[in-house]
């Protein structure tokens, strides 16, 4: 078995631009997306300046975290090393490009499938070498086995200084640069200047370190970005709206399963038919958000048919199915007021209910490019979600039907918020790696900031808290105060989550 790599000599390339060409040519890659693209950095002050080129492009990582994540394994090991893609797996579900620190993958417009370099896998197979290989006019790109010490790849890394794209991942790359400016390969350290110039515009697409990630981080900022390629945003309000509709889903079944606990399984309306309709139509809402949000929504059975068992996408939707099934089976045991049933579905509803609402911890894990997400508070965070959501629902509910043990659940309520508080907080004030501290900026003093702060925060959890402090201090028998605060921590959840989504993925990775 071999393992195919690269060295890419930025000491000897001229930034012509013949490799991306011919990479286009080759697999007919629409505009406006690229497998490989050429990067410009400009360093220094007129009149000593420089400029450095860098070839970008899947780096083919021995512990690729895309396989890891793909649920259909669409992404996939070729017998060379090489990591592959099979168009006629994928659905869609960008997860790979969230996953990758690189920036290497993207949607096709024409195929609506995940595609990157795939090393030219169809000529290399046959003995032919990649075609960027083939039409480098000086040569700096460089391929072999990197298992194979007499090969040019292996001696140029045995014999030169190499660097590789962000190994803090530790996903093991397999593309080497030689004479590479430090600046070129760290996103972070380099900006694009919004100063009108024809190959440097700052638009949504071409992620750059924003203004309040340059003026709060001590900057770091040591060269200028002169020319790149676009890189879209992967997820957006349909999957932060899939956050909180999977927490209500869950926190509804939490908030029953305790009624049981505290002995009104009984109580058929209130415990046995509201709270699993609810959470049906909470499970439906959240799957359709999921297919919605794929490019291939036709194929969402794949992930059932053709799974890849490491992928927390995959488990997510396992946990999601068996979730459903024991909410209509509680549904049903309701419908047929069958109360004393409870005392045994209790228990495992609320496990899968904790795992629906927190599932995502761990896919959010697997997205190894974004930092922000890889906090070990996230699943304490969606725990305490679920438990705001269903105390919010319940709240909600209590307007229009009898709730029992309202006040209890109104504390319950309260106390997650006090958690979900203290969770936030621990988390803004702990330190990370580089991308998490601009990522958090973005989120609280840049574009989101106004989201986070005044939707998440105060609409979310201080407007809330106060309602259900005056509802329980006062001990007033009204439901308004309580079903507000409901209200107000829903909204405000989806604040923070789609402030949290968009600003984790903020930060440039190319």
């Amino acid at each position: 078995m071999t393992r195919l790599g690269f060295a890419l000599l930025s000491d000897s390339c001229i930034g012509c631009h013949a490799c991306t060409v011919a990479c286009k040519s080759e697999h007919d890659v629409p505009l406006g997306v690229n497998r490989t693209w050429l990067k410009y950095i400009e360093t220094g002050e007129f009149p000593n300046t420089g400029r450095s080129f860098s070839v970008m492009r899947c780096n083919h990582c021995d512990d690729a975290p895309c396989m890891k994540i793909c649920p259909t394994s669409a992404l996939h090991r070729a017998p060379n090393g090489v990591v592959d893609f099979d168009d006629s797996r994928c659905i869609g579900c960008k997860a790979c490009m969230n996953a990758c620190p690189y920036d290497a993958i993207f949607i096709n417009p024409e195929t609506h499938t995940a595609q990157k370099c795939n090393f030219c896998n169809h000529r290399v197979e046959v003995g032919l070498e990649p075609a960027c290989v083939v039409v480098c006019p000086t040569h700096a790109i460089v391929t072999g086995d990197l298992d194979d010490p007499d090969s040019a790849v292996s001696k140029i890394i045995a014999r030169d200084k190499t660097a590789v794209r962000a190994p803090e991942q530790g996903t093991n790359p397999k593309v080497f640069y030689r004479g590479v400016d430090q600046a070129s390969l760290d996103p972070t350290r380099t900006i694009i200047k919004n100063d009108g110039l024809i190959w440097a515009d700052t638009t949504p697409s071409h992620p750059t370190i924003t203004a309040t990630m340059a003026e709060h981080s001590g900057s770091g900022v040591v060269a200028r970005t002169a020319y790149t390629t676009a890189h879209h945003m992967t997820w957006k309000s349909m999957v932060s709206g899939y956050l909180v509709t999977k927490a209500i889903a869950a926190g509804l079944m939490l908030m029953a399963a305790l009624l049981v606990v505290l002995g009104h399984g009984s109580d058929q309306a209130a415990v046995g038919i509201v709270p699993p309709v609810l959470a049906g139509v909470f499970v439906a809402v959240t799957g359709a958000l999921l297919v919605g949000d794929l490019k291939q929504p036709t194929r969402f059975m794949y992930i059932l048919t053709k799974s890849n068992t490491t992928s927390w996408l995959v488990r997510g939707a396992w946990i999601l199915g068996a979730f459903a099934a024991l909410v209509g089976l509680w549904g049903l045991l309701g419908i047929l007021d069958a109360g004393d049933a409870f005392q045994v579905l209790a228990l495992p509803t609320a496990l899968l209910a904790a795992g629906v609402a927190g599932y995502t911890a761990f896919l959010f894990g697997q997205c190894e490019g974004r930092d922000l997400w890889q906090t070990p508070l996230l699943l304490p965070i969606l725990l305490a979600q679920a438990v705001v959501a269903g105390g919010a629902a319940f709240s909600i509910l209590d307007l229009f039907m009898d709730i029992p043990e309202a006040r209890t659940i109104q504390i319950a309520f309260l106390a997650a918020l006090g958690a979900l508080a203290l969770l936030i907080a621990t988390e803004l004030w702990s330190k990370g790696s580089r991308h998490v501290e601009l990522a958090t900026l973005e989120m609280t003093r840049g574009q989101y900031g106004s989201q986070f702060w005044f939707g998440g925060i105060l609409n979310g959890i201080v407007v809330p808290a106060a309602l259900l402090v005056f509802a329980l201090a006062t001990d007033t028998s009204s439901p308004w105060p309580a079903a507000c605060a409901g209200v107000a921590a829903l909204f405000g959840m989806f604040s923070y989550e789609d402030a949290y989504v968009r600003a984790g993925q903020s930060v440039p990775l190319s």
